[in-house]
């Protein structure tokens, strides 16, 4: 008989803790990156919530508990510095960097507007960019010169990775989000900086809520081999994963959290 190889509760569970990292979690106050902030903090990690919205950032430390919040514009490449500084002055350093920020919208192709079109690539593509090369600028010379890696986090979509109806500029933002961070994977591979995607696939959120409408939720939930949309807490292993030494060899990846939508066809 093979000799077992089982690994210990208790050094599994080291693989996946965060005791010791500190994560920023940029969009923290959404839906989705309000629960990852807790799935964060519970692993252990000393977490900083980053978004535009005071009252709405009040609200996540409320609900959450044990996270402080940083008001912070991805629009503005300023406040992206800003907050980086004042992370590293008042948690010691940063591992972890999630863009969990976005904006959705529904309007057919030819009607979007330069200002709804200017809005939502900045919310979802160029201010995911402005925060990776602050918060990477960090990582690359912490790592040149103590040989310590990182890990960032970029919140994809199916709309990243596929043609979706009705999520025409939002689409375009997500595919450029994927491929930015398979690009950095590459660069920043060989410092031991990790990044990598984490591609939900059909959960109900304050962005996407004039989006799922009755119809489009059964189409879904039909083509879904679980049969049911996503909850956020179902984000939070794979986000641990990815975060955690756990996925220490895992880099320039989609890790699809979608209840088995890619699987099937139609």
């Amino acid at each position: 008989m093979a000799e077992s190889r089982a690994t210990p509760d208790s050094d599994s569970e080291e693989r996946f803790t965060l005791k010791g990292r500190v994560a920023v979690v940029v969009g923290g106050t959404g839906t989705l990156g309000r629960t990852m902030a807790d799935g964060l903090r519970a692993a252990g990690a000393d977490v900083v919530v980053a978004g535009r919205d005071p009252q709405r950032g009040a609200d996540a430390v409320d609900a959450i508990g044990s996270v402080r919040f940083v008001v912070c514009d991805t629009t503005q490449r300023k406040q992206l510095d800003e907050l980086v500084e004042d992370v590293v002055a008042a948690e010691g350093s940063i591992d972890v960097l999630v863009n969990a920020a976005g904006v959705n919208s529904a309007t057919p192709f030819l009607e979007i507007g330069d200002e709804e079109l200017d809005h939502v690539l900045a919310a979802n593509a160029t201010g995911v960019a402005r925060a990776c090369q602050a918060f990477g600028r960090y990582f690359v010379e912490r790592a040149t010169s103590a040989a310590i890696g990182a890990s960032i986090i970029n919140v994809g979509s199916e709309a990243g990775r596929r043609p979706l109806s009705r999520v025409f500029t939002y689409s375009m933002a997500k595919a450029a989000v994927h491929n930015l961070t398979k690009n950095l994977a590459r660069e920043w591979g060989p410092l031991g900086i990790r990044c990598n995607l984490l591609v939900p696939g059909f959960f109900p959120a304050e962005q996407n809520r004039a989006i799922l409408d009755t119809d489009r939720i059964a189409a879904i939930v039909d083509r879904t081999p679980m049969r049911r949309l996503g909850e956020p807490d179902d984000l939070i292993g794979a986000l641990l994963l990815l975060a955690s030494d756990a996925g220490r060899f895992i880099t320039g990846t989609e890790l699809v959290v979608d209840g088995g939508f890619d699987a099937t066809s139609l």
